[in-house]
């Protein structure tokens, strides 16, 4: 359970964004469930990692590579410490990005403990230098260091303690064959059902000491957007209205008048998701339109609307894109209250060419 506290709509810096700020980050290390029997959700995957965890124990080994895909905010980091914790052995974290040449990682990998895991984020925004020594790395704990250059390079072959990578990727289908398959546990993280997310905010709220009804749960539950780490960020800014404008206690009322002055409303959309829709409904009757001529009719950039906005709306099933562009879905006009155009409700929601 991977969980900024403004209104701001830019992408890393919205109320119901997946991405962590600091002081999301810090929250979260104080939140994060420390083994499996605290991990809420993810059933199907905490009872295959227990499975591969407790063998690897039972063999006194190491255990084996694991991949997580999945949205932002679902687990990864989480899962990764967790991994860690069950086979007690110390935990390096660093990021793809960060890994731009095969010294870079061979830095890293020279450096770690026998039985230590290496979680690795965003892991398909690797070097391919870096990817292709990784190779050897996880199959044979060997990587060969070049030494010198040219004619007269020297390969002189490194041999690594065993220790257990654990991939974390927003994008599994980035990742080439070869080092997918070099992984022997992958999983892919789902979105939570609104009934997990409750439990998710029943634990931080007692972790944060805060009081709150179930009612008031299930409302932020409800527009967290099927993510732990945006529940327990709504659940703060809840916390923070219900301190200064009640006793503190949330109940409904007060997470539903709460989350209206953030702009979330009862889908968990925000007010950049509104104004996507907006314009689409009223300025274009549904659609179809392109996406640059959508974002500028928001006032956003076009990499803005396409993956900070439309995710979600199109997992809401609110937006669709088609090769001819951007159609609002009858479930959209009906959100917003609206009044679809006769032509959009011609034949089954497809338009009327005739006009009849």
């Amino acid at each position: 359970m991977n969980w900024d506290d403004t209104t701001d709509t830019s992408a890393g810096e919205r109320l119901v964004g997946s991405v962590a700020d600091g002081e999301d980050q810090a929250v979260e290390a104080a939140l994060r469930p420390k083994d499996l029997d605290e991990f809420i959700g993810q059933e199907k995957v905490r009872e295959q990692l227990d499975l591969v965890l407790r063998a690897a124990r039972a063999r006194g080994a190491t255990a084996d590579h694991v991949l997580l895909s999945g949205a932002p905010g679902l687990g990864k980091t989480t899962l990764s410490m967790i991994i860690a914790a069950e086979m007690g052995a110390p935990i390096r974290i660093t990021s793809g990005p960060a890994i731009q040449h095969a010294g870079d990682l061979a830095a890293i990998l020279s450096s770690l403990q026998e039985g230590e895991v290496l979680f690795l984020d965003e892991i398909h925004r690797m070097s391919r230098p870096a990817e292709e020594m990784l190779y050897m790395a996880m199959e044979d704990f060997r990587v060969d260091v070049i030494v010198g250059k040219g004619p007269g390079a020297t390969a002189i072959p490194l041999e690594l303690p065993p220790f257990t990578l654990v991939g974390a990727t927003t994008r599994a289908g980035l990742l080439p064959p070869p080092l997918r398959d070099r992984f022997g546990f992958t999983a892919h993280m789902e979105f939570y059902e609104p009934a997990e997310l409750e439990r998710v905010i029943h634990r931080s709220a007692n972790l944060l000491e805060v009081e709150i009804e179930p009612h008031g749960a299930a409302e932020i539950a409800g527009r967290s957007r099927g993510t732990p780490r945006i529940a327990n960020r709504l659940l703060r800014r809840v916390r923070d209205y219900a301190q200064v404008k009640a006793d503190g206690l949330i109940t409904q009322d007060i997470a539903a008048a709460a989350l209206a002055v953030y702009e979330v409303d009862e889908r968990g959309l925000d007010r950049l998701d509104r104004a996507v829709l907006e314009a689409l409904l009223k300025l274009f009757s549904g659609g179809p339109v392109g996406l640059s001529t959508l974002a500028v009719a928001v006032g956003e950039e076009r990499e803005t609307v396409e993956e900070v906005a439309e995710p979600f709306l199109v997992r809401e099933g609110l937006l669709a894109r088609t090769p001819r562009g951007r159609v609002a879905t009858p479930a959209a006009w009906a959100h917003l209250g609206l009044t679809p155009p006769r032509s959009q409700t011609a034949g089954n929601g497809q338009q009327d060419l005739f006009g009849a």
